[in-house]
């Protein structure tokens, strides 16, 4: 009976882990020439984007994205509009800031604001944590791994193929964002796919229509 007690809380333990184990190339030969897949912003930009909002496979709203990135102050200005041009939603965050100006039904709400600027980051902003381990997954993907502040877990991947992708999991190993880049010969966020993990599961499909750099003005010194 112990026994059998035994391998239940085994079997329970290890089901719950999703964190998907990573093959250190401390062991491999090739470690000096091994590098972190980076899909990130390196410079401001502004974009825009139609966005496909899906709930249990089915589309429920088209609208569009306007975003304003800044990965060097990590600063983010963005807009949710319909396609006649209505403001939806619009928001702002930075190191010492957060602030919503216009929040229309059903994006009235502070928890949404918040996540909405978490993915933000999550999809341009190369993690804060700290690089924990890299390596290889078990399908060969180059992966590296960063524990975040608050115990989240973010892996940045890339597969044999060159597509890349960013996975946020819970302290406990629990899959909550799966972030997929699709490869394009033009740009990287030509199409971005978002899927949460939530009480209700929900899909953002990302398909660029314009990006541009955003020039920032340098501070005059007195």
């Amino acid at each position: 009976m112990k026994r059998a007690s035994l391998l239940l809380f085994v079997f329970l333990l290890f089901s719950c882990q999703t964190l998907p184990v990573i093959d250190s190339p401390l062991l491999l030969k090739n470690e000096k020439s091994f590098i972190c897949p980076s899909p990130f912003l390196n410079k401001k930009y502004r974009m825009v984007h139609a966005i496909e909002t899906r709930v249990g496979g089915k589309t429920q709203s088209s609208i569009i994205g306007v975003t304003v990135v800044d990965p060097v102050s990590r600063s983010i200005s963005c807009a949710i509009m319909t396609a006649e041009g209505l403001v939806l939603f619009e928001a702002e965050s930075g190191p010492d800031k957060f602030r919503i100006s216009r929040a229309l039904p059903p994006f009235d709400t502070e928890d949404f604001a918040k996540n909405m600027i978490e993915d933000i980051k999550l999809i341009f902003f190369m993690p804060e944590g700290k690089l924990q381990n890299r390596g290889y997954l078990h399908d060969g993907s180059k992966v590296c791994r960063y524990l975040q502040k608050k115990g989240d877990w973010i892996d940045v991947i890339e597969s044999k193929s060159g597509d890349k992708q960013v996975n946020r999991y819970t302290s406990s190993g629990v899959l909550k964002r799966h972030v997929l880049f699709n490869k394009t010969p033009k740009n990287i966020y030509r199409r971005i796919e978002l899927q949460a993990y939530e009480n209700m599961d929900y899909s953002l499909l990302m398909n660029l229509i314009e990006i541009q750099p955003v020039k920032t003005q340098a501070v005059k010194r007195k």
